[in-house]
């Protein structure tokens, strides 16, 4: 299948009656065919409102049964569909919605209250309030006779269009194809053998890459069954694994600690209802961590704790997610690694662009049928992103083992230059995990007129404990050596995070300033 339109209509010619989506919170429930209904009726809409072809079309709400509706039936329309950041904030949604310009925006109650600035009078787009479970606010029933012809869509046409978090300057807007996003779907399923027995817990937002290919676009193109929530909650996580007999669930590193956090204060006595962990072995095969690096001692310890396996993947919003992926079925977990290529090619590339030896660090690069048309009004952009060959430079600096195993360590903006000396952030936030008292860590290079950069961390402990900064710093120096622990350690309640929950290391220097 070659466009979200051709799957679509396929699987529910196929399996009508087979369950797309259930919604977690309420049960209620989609079958293939109800989608097509759906996408197909979200097409005469419109249609109806006079949105050529090509033309952008934007939700602002949360996960939910319709908005999940929204995401794909705009795609199967021909139109290209801009899911937006529902906590990128008042700035950032005007910039987004003024450099994309959007003709129809839905948007939930919710959020046109809380981004009441972003809907003032002047925009040029036309606003639909919609609710994310049941639909529009508005009678819009008289859409019948409005044909649906099946449009001049190729798989090369833009599909998607998501923004970058943007924390180094104004997000870039990815556009994406739908031979991208089919690829991205059919990484994951080959990368985790997903088939039509299957049924994943999505509990990341659908403004994030990772719900849209890796639960939304593999479910369909595994013809399987995915199990939406509105948002993560730690209180019911496992409960609905249990409930809807969920066989994977996909989530990020923060989502990880906070799992193991309560589940130790399970152990420890705690009687809080909400924390239970059921006997689920016997349906669920697997986590998926992605994102951001999951630290080894985090990865061992959710194992050891859950039984349950974890496997580390590495995805990108370029690249429509999922490009490395540990393998299922390895009978030694390598810790550390983001895994092995998956559906395309990844290799690392040194300053001259030829490949590194093994064990030698450069950028990590990816060609494959997942790799972006390009960015959104920014030829320049796209020019030193993606090279004649194809390869995409991702900006992550890796190495690859002698069996071909890739790991990730660190951004090339985030490298830490201390007096001459290479320092990876990411090798100081494993260890930083390794302390028993801290839940999140991201080291993060500050100037210095003596060393060019100093070494610079926050942590947020778990709740209940007592660690202070000379606790963690002899920790560091002890496992780190004096070079590369860091020379401050600062203690906070919480990290700055992404959509995804994803650690802002970058934004870290601007907290620091504000404590000062």
């Amino acid at each position: 299948m070659h466009t979200v339109r051709q799957l679509i209509d396929s699987l529910a010619l196929k399996n009508p009656d087979k369950l797309f989506l259930q919604v977690a919170e309420s049960g209620a429930s989609l079958s293939y065919l109800e989608l097509q209904q759906k996408c197909q009726w979200i097409t005469r809409l419109l249609e109806h409102k006079g949105i050529g072809r090509d033309m952008t079309v934007a939700f602002l709400m949360d996960n939910g049964l319709w908005s999940t509706c929204l995401f794909l039936g705009v795609m199967y329309s021909g139109r290209v569909v801009l899911p937006l950041n529902a906590v990128a904030g008042q700035d950032q949604l005007d910039y987004v919605i003024g450099f994309s310009q959007p003709k129809l925006l839905f948007c939930s109650d919710k959020y046109r209250n809380q981004y009441a600035g972003c809907f003032q009078d002047g925009q040029d787009f036309e606003c639909l309030l919609w609710n994310e479970d049941e639909g529009p606010q508005a009678d819009l029933t008289a859409l019948e006779d409005i044909a649906v012809d099946q449009p001049a869509v190729s798989d090369q046409d833009t599909a998607l269009l998501i923004f970058t978090s943007g924390t180094t300057g104004r997000p870039k807007g990815v556009l994406l194809s739908h031979r991208n996003v089919i690829a991205g779907g059919r990484n994951t399923v080959n990368a985790h053998g997903l088939d039509d027995r299957d049924k994943g817990l999505c509990v990341l937002p659908l403004y994030h890459i990772n719900a849209e290919m890796v639960s939304v676009m593999a479910t369909l193109v595994s013809n399987s069954t995915v199990v939406m929530a509105k948002k993560f909650s730690v209180q019911n996580f496992w409960r609905w694994i249990g409930k809807y007999r969920c066989t994977w669930f996909s989530v990020v590193p923060t989502i990880i600690s906070w799992l193991i956090e309560r589940r130790q204060r399970q152990i420890a006595g705690d009687n809080d209802p909400g924390i239970g962990f059921p006997g689920i072995s016997d349906h669920l095969r697997f986590g998926r961590s992605a994102s951001a690096a999951l630290a080894p001692s985090t990865h061992q310890q959710f194992e050891a704790l859950f039984n349950i396996s974890m496997i580390e993947t590495m995805g990108i919003s370029e690249c429509a997610a999922q490009i490395l992926s540990t393998p299922m079925h390895s009978k030694e977990t390598v810790y550390g690694s983001t895994g092995l290529p998956v559906g395309n090619e990844v290799v690392i590339f040194d300053e001259n662009r030829k490949c590194c030896a093994d064990n030698v660090i450069g950028e990590i690069v990816v060609r494959g049928d997942n790799v972006m048309i390009g960015y959104l009004k920014n030829p320049q952009a796209t020019r030193q992103a993606i090279d004649e060959n194809g390869w995409f430079y991702t900006g992550d600096l890796g190495y690859r083992d002698e069996r071909g195993y890739v790991f990730v360590t660190g951004r090339l903006k985030e490298l830490i230059i201390r007096g001459g000396e290479n320092i990876s952030p990411r090798e100081i936030d494993d260890i930083l995990y390794r302390h028993p008292d801290v839940l999140e860590a991201a080291a993060f290079g500050v100037a210095d007129q003596y060393f060019g950069q100093e070494v610079m961390a926050c942590v947020a402990l778990k709740p209940g404990t007592q660690c202070d900064q000379t606790q963690l710093l002899d920790h560091c120096r002890q496992l780190l050596g004096e070079i590369k622990r860091p020379k401050t350690i600062h203690i906070v309640e919480e990290l700055p995070k992404g959509p995804s929950g994803k650690i802002q290391r970058l934004k870290l220097a601007e907290l620091l300033t504000s404590l000062d």
